[in-house]
């Protein structure tokens, strides 16, 4: 049916073809800068290969240069008026790059969250036990989950787990702190232990100890003339 201009009162939906050319105008976005003849713009502010600030030239100056000293145009600052561009090598900056990633992500040392479950009404020897398992694991620089369980009529009685709780983390104040309060989850009572030293360092301190304790033993060794 169609209206009075000729023209079809419904709009024929587009075939999928027409949109072809929409579609692949997406695709990944590039996180690479841009470089040599890949900048396009009129002018850039140049900076010199050692950080000296050249101004802004034009880009044909700019490649001109970057051609001369035998180095990459390397577009660092986009967004700005006008786009910041410097002089590198840039095969050798994406290199050292790469590797200081890796090595950062190499001496990079998470820290773990050890879990320990204690009762109530626990006895004086396994809450000495337990207490030691805290501490050293502190001392490795490693979060601790306390996890106080409750059964049968022991859940009415939901300070005995606070108290002891709060004994715990006096008992190992001096190695860590209480990142988050206890809290009834449950039928469980939960508090989190945050080591006072990071990861890194008690890695660190734990190395230095072992390198000194193997000096001393060599030292203690007599040598072939002394015996």
């Amino acid at each position: 049916m169609r209206d009075v201009r000729g023209f079809s009162r419904f709009a024929e939906a587009p075939r999928h073809d027409e949109h072809v050319g929409i579609a692949n105008l997406g695709g990944p976005i590039s996180t690479e800068p841009r470089i040599n003849e890949r900048i396009r713009v009129p002018e850039v502010r140049l900076v010199g290969p050692n950080g000296e600030q050249v101004g802004i030239v034009s880009i044909h100056d700019a490649l001109k240069l970057a051609q001369e000293a035998d180095l990459d145009l390397v577009e660092v600052a986009a967004t700005a008026r006008p786009p910041v561009c410097k002089l590198m090598d840039y095969g050798k900056f994406k290199y050292e790059s790469a590797m200081k990633a890796r090595e950062a992500r190499k001496n990079q040392a998470h820290t773990i969250i050890k879990e320990i479950k204690l009762r109530p009404k626990i006895d004086p020897h396994d809450y000495e036990t337990k207490k030691g398992h805290v501490v050293r694991f502190l001392k490795a620089g490693d979060k601790v989950k306390v996890t106080i369980m409750f059964r049968g009529r022991e859940q009415s009685r939901p300070e005995l787990g606070f108290r002891l709780l709060q004994r715990l983390a006096e008992d190992v104040q001096e190695l860590g702190f209480v990142e988050s309060q206890p809290k009834q989850d449950g039928r469980n009572m939960i508090m989190v232990i945050g080591p006072h030293k990071k990861k890194a360092e008690a890695k660190a301190e734990k190395a230095a100890a072992k390198a000194q304790r193997g000096g001393d033993a060599t030292a203690e060794v007599p040598s072939e003339q002394e015996a």
